[in-house]
């Protein structure tokens, strides 16, 4: 598998990476609500960058796929990721770490905000590798 193929493959990995992470919580924590206002609670939802990353499937897929030109479709996912990122950067730094500890007892939830940004820079990355991989910089 060639790198335009691999690249579109792989960011359509870490969208639902980022989807999964976003999920994460809810069996966690004993009450949905709670989770809401966790999500709510810095200065952007989170779940803005969930949608991003449900419309960006669709992209990095439609650009492998050629039922898009390759390089609108590498054009845009990075777009997509760069605003994934910014997104999830922005409120794992506002929220407060303090209501983390409070949701739940359970230690996987204090990795939570890393995990999301560590995928999010995921997306960001692939996108930047497919726009790379059809020599568009």
């Amino acid at each position: 598998m060639d790198a335009q193929q691999l690249a579109p493959t792989l960011g359509i990995g870490f969208c639902l990476l980022v989807l999964v992470v976003l999920a994460v919580p809810y069996p966690i924590v004993a009450e949905g609500t709670t989770v809401d206002f966790y999500y709510a609670n810095g200065a952007i939802d989170p779940l803005v960058a969930g949608l991003l990353c449900a419309v960006a499937v669709v992209v990095f897929a439609a650009g492998r796929q050629g039922r898009t030109d390759p390089g609108t479709a590498a054009g845009v996912a990075l777009a997509f990721g760069a605003f994934v990122a910014l997104v999830a950067i922005a409120w794992a730094l506002t929220v407060p770490e303090q209501l983390v500890l409070q949701l739940s007892r359970n230690a996987l939830l204090g990795y939570h905000r890393a995990a999301l940004v560590v995928s999010s820079l995921g997306v960001l990355a692939s996108g930047l590798w497919y726009v790379r991989a059809l020599s568009l910089v």
